[in-house]
């Protein structure tokens, strides 16, 4: 559903971020290939912690929870450092 401005709500507007931030990071990548050479920052932890917070808001969504402006930033901010970190080991280059 979008506004009279033609911008999403913030429930479509999660439901978008949850779905880039999906499509972005490698969650089925092997143990392996994510862990092979130094880190700065573990990534592993990270994909595990962001993929909790995805997870947790898909449900909220799916319970009609309506997010405000707040949790659309703080998932965002949130998926913007874990890419930073990502990026910086090599695992990403797609930005989102």
């Amino acid at each position: 559903m979008s506004t009279a401005s033609g911008k999403p709500d913030t429930r479509t507007a999660m439901r978008r971020l949850i779905e880039e931030a999906r499509a972005t990071f490698p969650f089925d990548a092997p143990e392996a290939q994510i862990c092979a050479d130094g880190c700065d920052g573990c990534s592993m932890k990270l994909l595990e912690f962001i993929g909790q917070q995805l997870d947790e808001w898909e449900v909220r969504l799916d319970d009609g929870e309506r997010p405000d402006f707040g949790d659309l930033h703080r998932l965002g901010r949130l998926c913007r450092k874990t890419f930073d970190v990502l990026k910086r080991n090599g695992l990403v280059d797609t930005p989102i």
